[in-house]
């Protein structure tokens, strides 16, 4: 336990807060009809979670290195933990938005940290031990959140999923504190709060110009305010990040074309890959009926090829350029997504698989090859600003794609039934408040059509971002074997 409790500590931690990303989509429907909440509610369920994740990762692994990685492990886990269970107490949709926003919290704290003290824990081929474990623990997470959500939301409710976290975070916090030592960062200096400050107004009021242009017109004034409030935020980001000693971020590092396109990839892979499935979670079960296990059942190909690819691929695709597996990962992204845009009224769960499954496969391209690719897109110092950065984009990009594609979805919806509150009412879930008013088929042929919307637009976004890759991300097929040792688990700042 002395040798491998740390790596037990930081995967129990890893593992909760992936989970927490997804586990809520397939619980959207039993949420909505316990707490009353509208389609706007349920989306910031998801987002708020994921938005305080990436606003605050970059700050929280700057804050760490300075007063100690194991100290934030532990007080992010102990807020991750208390914040689950006043979610799973919530009897409101407000109550559990903002709690889920604290769970994002003590997330960010932890997710900062688990590389560094993983670093800091092991060396040489312990350490390769180590981040093949973490690496897994990942791909579990995002494999068993439909699964498990669905087992504990139709065996005990959806409360259980927050309630879950309790006895994990504990387990975690004794190992913390028992075997995890203590590191923090040898340089010194100030941490950059401002930045943090900025960039997490910038996310947060981006995210609710699309949240709320999915309730209120894309040409509604809080709509047109909340996105010139966030490209006020940014433009003064880029200006303090541009005149402080230890920026949060290094502007110069936009000057490298290969990063900006890891940065390009980060953000179209969460969006283009998931972002259309809290909505297909809510078709599966209010329009098919199905439940939360069986609807959490049928999108688990997507997880399930993305896991195999992933591990199969470290194997036979060593030496493979980065910039192809990236680019030709996003392509099969997109060639997935157009494949789900494929329903009618009388389609069932099964016209998904195949989308699903070359979705995943390109997932399990992207994935491992988008942090290669980030390391080798800057100098060895700047290693944990770039996978920093690249994290925070993928949580950003998923966040604002569950906006912008449920407002497409429900635009959709409002065009097939002539009615833009009925569609709200069925993208939030609510088809039994419609029956009887609305015919079954006018039902099903809406929601299909707002899924196909969102699905092209997401898979179009892939499309893009492939061919940005393909034009920027200069790379070698296989990094030095030294260069690949010593940045793989960044220490100076996560």
């Amino acid at each position: 336990m002395r040798k491998w409790g740390p790596l037990v500590a930081v995967s129990l931690g890893t593992f909760m807060l992936l989970l927490d990303v997804t586990i809520v989509t397939v619980a959207l429907p039993d949420m909505a009809s316990s707490l009353d909440a509208s389609l706007s509610s349920l989306q910031w369920v998801i987002d708020v979670y994921a938005l305080a994740l990436a606003a605050l990762l970059l700050g929280a692994g700057a804050g760490a290195d300075k007063a100690g990685r194991r100290k934030f492990y532990a007080a992010g886990t102990v807020l991750f933990a208390g914040a689950s269970l006043a979610c799973g107490l919530a009897g409101d949709a407000g109550t559990l938005i903002a709690m889920r926003a604290l769970q994002g919290v003590g997330a960010a704290a932890m997710f900062a940290t688990t590389l560094p003290l993983l670093g800091a824990a092991y060396q040489g081929r312990d350490r390769s031990v180590a981040l093949g474990v973490w690496g897994a623990v990942n791909g579990a997470a995002a494999a068993l959140g439909p699964i498990l959500g669905g087992l504990l939301t139709e065996g005990f409710g959806w409360r259980w999923i927050f309630f879950v976290n309790l006895p994990v975070s504990a387990a975690a916090v004794w190992l913390t504190v028992r075997v995890v030592p203590e590191s923090k960062s040898p340089a010194g200096g100030r941490t950059d709060w401002a930045g943090t400050a900025l960039f997490a107004l910038f996310a947060g009021t981006l995210t609710y110009g699309a949240v709320n242009a999915g309730t209120d017109g894309w040409g509604d004034s809080r709509t047109l305010l909340s996105f010139a409030a966030s490209a006020a935020a940014l433009l003064v980001f880029v200006v303090v990040e541009s005149r402080t000693e230890r920026p949060l971020m290094d502007l110069s590092l936009l000057r490298r074309p290969a990063f900006v396109g890891v940065l390009v990839a980060a953000l179209a892979l969460n969006s283009a890959a998931f972002g259309v499935l809290p909505y297909t979670s809510i078709w599966l079960q209010t329009l098919l009926d199905m439940s939360p296990v069986t609807g959490g059942l049928a999108l688990v190909p997507l997880a399930l090829a993305s896991f195999v690819t992933s591990a199969l691929g470290g194997r036979f695709l060593h030496g493979v350029s980065q910039r192809l597996l990236i680019c030709g990962g996003l392509l099969l992204i997109a060639a997935g997504l157009f494949g789900q845009a494929l329903l009618d009224a009388d389609s069932d769960w099964t016209t998904l698989v195949a989308g699903l499954v070359v979705t995943g496969i390109g997932v399990g391209l992207v994935s491992p090859a988008l942090a290669s690719a980030a390391l080798a897109s800057v100098p060895q110092r700047s290693s944990g600003m770039a996978t920093g950065a690249m994290n925070t984009m993928r949580q950003l990009g998923y966040a604002v794609s569950i906006a912008v594609f449920g407002t497409l979805a429900t635009s959709r919806m409002a065009d097939s039934l002539h009615s833009t509150p009925e569609a709200r009412a069925l993208a939030g879930g609510a088809a039994g408040s419609l029956r009887g008013r609305v015919p079954d088929e006018a039902l099903h042929s809406a929601f299909a059509s707002g899924l196909n919307g969102a699905a092209v637009a997401a898979g179009a976004l892939a499309v893009v971002a492939g061919l940005a890759v393909f034009a920027l991300v200069r790379t070698p097929k296989t990094a030095p074997a030294q260069v690949r040792t010593n940045v793989a688990v960044p220490v100076e700042r996560a």
